[in-house]
C-alpha cells in the first residue's frame, strides 16, 4: 500500500478520514479487551492478505504471491506466511446465535398473542404448534433440546410445566458473554459492506441506508429516545420479518428460485457527546470550528444512492 500522500486526491483524504473515525469505536474495544497494536496488524495481514487472493483475481488466471504482495503492498514471504496462519474464526458461537435467532423471530411472527410480555404465545414442547416444530423449523439442524437449553441459559424463555413461554422479544446473551461478539463482527460487517456497494453502485442497485439524529438533544431525554427507538425499532423488524420470511425458502417451500443470499435489515440507536467533547475530526468534517450551541433540529441522511 501506498503514503496517504501518494493516493489520489480528495478520495484518499476522505477515506482516511472516514478509516479513522470508523476504527476510533473498534480500537476503544480492543484497548477494553488487552488486545494491543502488534495482534490487530497480524490479523489485518491475514484479512488483507485473504481479500485479495479470493476476491481481486484476474479472469482466467490463478491468484499468485506476486501479485496479492503488488495489491497489498506486504512481501512476498509476509504473504505466504499469511496464508499458512490459522485466521482465528469461532464458527459455533455465530452459528449459535443465528440459529437461536431465528426461533425467536420465527416465534413472534407465526405465534403472535397479545397481553404477552413478549407479544408471542407459549408453546406446548411437542406435537402440533409445538416448540419442537418450531426448532426443526427455524434452526435447520440443531436438535431441539440444544436450542431449549441455549435460550433458557440467556433467560429468553421459560418452562412452565408441559408448556415453553418466550420471556423476551430478542434473542440477546448475557453481559460479559463472548458470544456478544457476534454482533461485533456480523453487524458491523453488514453494515461496512452496504456503505462499500453504494459508493460505486448505480441509484437503481443501491442499497437501502438510511440515519435520522438530533445533535442538541438534553441528557435527560435520552432514557425515552432509547425507548422509542427499542419499541419502534421492534415493530418494523417484526413487520419485516414476517415479509422476508415469505422469500425464505426453509421457511416456505412455495418459494423457488435459483442460489442462496443473505438478506439482513437491522436497526440501531446510538449516542454521544457533542459540543465541547467533540473530536476536532468532526469538527473538521463540518467544514467550521466547533459551535458552543449545535444546530436545532432533525437531519435525516439518505445514502442508498451514493455513488
Amino acid at each position: 500500500m501506498g503514503e496517504l500522500s501518494q493516493m489520489k486526491a480528495p478520495d484518499g483524504q476522505s477515506l482516511f478520514s472516514a478509516l479513522r473515525h470508523m476504527l476510533r469505536p473498534l480500537v476503544r474495544i480492543l484497548l477494553d479487551r488487552g488486545i494491543a497494536f502488534d495482534r490487530f496488524t497480524d490479523l489485518a495481514r491475514q484479512v488483507y492478505v485473504d481479500v485479495a487472493e479470493t476476491e481481486f483475481t484476474l479472469p482466467g488466471r490463478k491468484q499468485t504471491v506476486s501479485r496479492i504482495s503488488v495489491l497489498t503492498g506486504l512481501t512476498r514471504k509476509e504473504v505466504v506466511r499469511m496464508r499458512e496462519s490459522t485466521v482465528p474464526e469461532d464458527v459455533e458461537a455465530a452459528a449459535s446465535y443465528n440459529r437461536a435467532s431465528r426461533v425467536v423471530t420465527g416465534w413472534i411472527q407465526d405465534h403472535p398473542m397479545e397481553g404477552t410480555a413478549s407479544g408471542a404465545a407459549p408453546l406446548p414442547m411437542d406435537g402440533p404448534g409445538s416448540f419442537a416444530e418450531l426448532v426443526r423449523r427455524y434452526s435447520g439442524d440443531m436438535p431441539v433440546r440444544a436450542v431449549l437449553d441455549e435460550l433458557v441459559r440467556v433467560d429468553a424463555v421459560r418452562v412452565r410445566g408441559p408448556e415453553v413461554e418466550l420471556v423476551y422479544r430478542h434473542y440477546i446473551p448475557p453481559i460479559g458473554e463472548t458470544r456478544k461478539l457476534v454482533y461485533l463482527g456480523e453487524d458491523t460487517a453488514d453494515l461496512i459492506s452496504t456503505i462499500g456497494h453504494n459508493l460505486t453502485a448505480a441509484p437503481a442497485d443501491a442499497r437501502f441506508q438510511r440515519k435520522v439524529f438530533y445533535d442538541n438533544v438534553p441528557v435527560e431525554s435520552l432514557p425515552a429516545l432509547r425507548q422509542i427507538a427499542r419499541e419502534k425499532g421492534e415493530h418494523v423488524l417484526d413487520e419485516l420479518a414476517r415479509e422476508m420470511s415469505r422469500h425464505d425458502r426453509d421457511v416456505n417451500p412455495d418459494v423457488h428460485g435459483s442460489g442462496r443470499m443473505r438478506a439482513v435489515v437491522g436497526i440501531y440507536f446510538a449516542e454521544e457527546p457533542f459540543g465541547p467533547q467533540e473530536p476536532a475530526v468532526a469538527a473538521v468534517k463540518r467544514g467550521s470550528s466547533r459551535r458552543s450551541t449545535p444546530t436545532r433540529g432533525p437531519h435525516p441522511e439518505r445514502t442508498e444512492n451514493t455513488n
